[in-house]
């Protein structure tokens, strides 16, 4: 499947709509002006696939809603080299956001199929994350640590005290908790052991699982 004139317009209307909901980062904005997000979608779903919707794939998850990319990747504050930790690498189109901001990233997926689809897709498109691992994203990478930046891309029942101990001193951690309707949370490391918690509003997440499948 190409990436014709047609799905670049249809991007631009995208980032006009996300401009309008308060997305104000030129540098994220312009990624998804960029990213082929039909590529990133089964082909015979390509017409949802600039739509401001999160959308069903593989393994009961799905590829997150535009503005939810966008709002995560914005408050984290991604700047050029940042050693990035994403939880949840999915269909993989978050993860080529992150790449196309010069982050440095890491993303682990506990589905296999997904792991195995993403991994290859974004080799094919020529997105180079610095690691995509099959594992628990509850764990994190502790073998990699410490990280600027963690990206949560499901709900959490709560915050996973493991990944809080791999951010970096001033690093910082953007995850949804709850069950179902989550409350978006920034968490800043201040220092070795105290933590500064902001609450960001209400999204919707499939909820993030523990081990492997």
């Amino acid at each position: 499947m190409l990436d014709t004139s047609k799905h670049k317009g249809l991007r631009k209307r995208l980032v006009e709509e996300l401009i309008k909901k308060g997305i104000d980062s030129r540098m994220v904005l312009n990624a998804i002006l960029n990213i082929p997000r039909h590529l990133f979608i089964d082909n015979d779903f390509e017409a949802h696939a600039y739509i401001d919707k999160a959308f069903p794939i593989d393994s009961n998850q799905t590829i997150s809603q535009p503005y939810t990319v966008a709002f995560q990747t914005t408050i984290l504050g991604i700047e050029k080299n940042d050693k990035v930790l994403e939880i949840g690498t999915g269909s993989g189109y978050q993860t080529a956001v992150l790449v196309k901001l010069n982050a440095n990233v890491y993303t682990i997926e506990r589905q296999h199929l997904l792991y195995r689809k993403s991994m290859k897709r974004l080799n094919f498109l020529g997105y180079s994350p610095k690691l995509v691992k099959y594992g628990d994203g509850y764990l994190g990478l502790p073998e990699h640590a410490p990280f600027d930046k963690i990206l949560v891309t499901a709900g959490a029942s709560k915050i996973p005290k493991k990944l809080l101990l791999q951010l970096k001193i001033g690093g910082k951690i953007i995850i949804p908790i709850g069950e179902l309707n989550q409350e978006m949370t920034l968490i800043i490391r201040k220092s070795e052991t105290k933590f500064e918690k902001k609450k960001l509003g209400k999204f919707n997440f499939v909820p993030m699982l523990k081990k492997t499948n």
